[in-house]
């Protein structure tokens, strides 16, 4: 077996700043995009504990929002990757790091795309037990992820819990609401 160090080469280059250490914004993106790369170049599932050990590597300090969001949405455009999505996203949540709605609406989008609408709806209501605020897009994309599978009674719990939250709905959640009863034949 591979070692994480002989999969990921994370290029690190940090600067000083006055007290600080920061790493330089392109070296961010360097490895953000050596992530991404090894975590898709493998064609057979990647067991949580490699994904961990490739993320400890890339952020041994934890990694900032902004490149969490970049590897989730980035997994969730590949079908094939939603078991590397769900480790990224227990990752984060083994070492209390932060997620926040951009994260969980990645990981929906996910299983939304791999016709996994029961598992959309589990991370769905991970992310209400981690305490993270849904948004329109949130909501919209699990609204979604049942549409595609015709569910459209699962569209309208959704919906209905959105408008108890208060949080707004827009054409594109209406759109999917709708092409869910369609699917549903409602």
């Amino acid at each position: 077996m591979w070692s994480s160090r002989q999969i990921l080469q994370v290029p690190t280059v940090v600067r000083a700043r006055s007290d600080q250490q920061y790493v330089c914004p392109v070296a961010r993106e360097d490895i953000i995009q050596t992530v991404l790369s090894s975590l898709l170049c493998v064609e057979a599932p990647l067991h949580s504990c490699t994904v961990s050990l490739l993320l400890d590597d890339a952020f041994p300090k934890g990694p900032d929002p902004r490149s969490s969001t970049r590897i989730l949405s980035g997994l969730a455009k590949q079908q094939h990757a939603l078991g590397a999505t769900f480790s990224v996203l227990d990752w984060h949540r083994q070492h209390k790091y932060e997620l926040n709605h951009y994260h969980f609406s990645a990981v929906i989008d996910a299983c939304a795309k791999a016709c996994r609408w029961r598992r959309a709806l589990q991370v769905f209501s991970v992310m209400a037990q981690c305490k993270v605020q849904g948004n329109t897009v949130v909501f919209s994309t699990a609204i979604s992820a049942c549409e595609r599978a015709g569910e459209w009674q699962k569209a309208l719990e959704i919906s209905s819990v959105m408008a108890q939250s208060k949080i707004r709905s827009n054409a594109i959640t209406f759109n999917a609401i709708i092409s869910a009863c369609e699917k549903g034949g409602e």
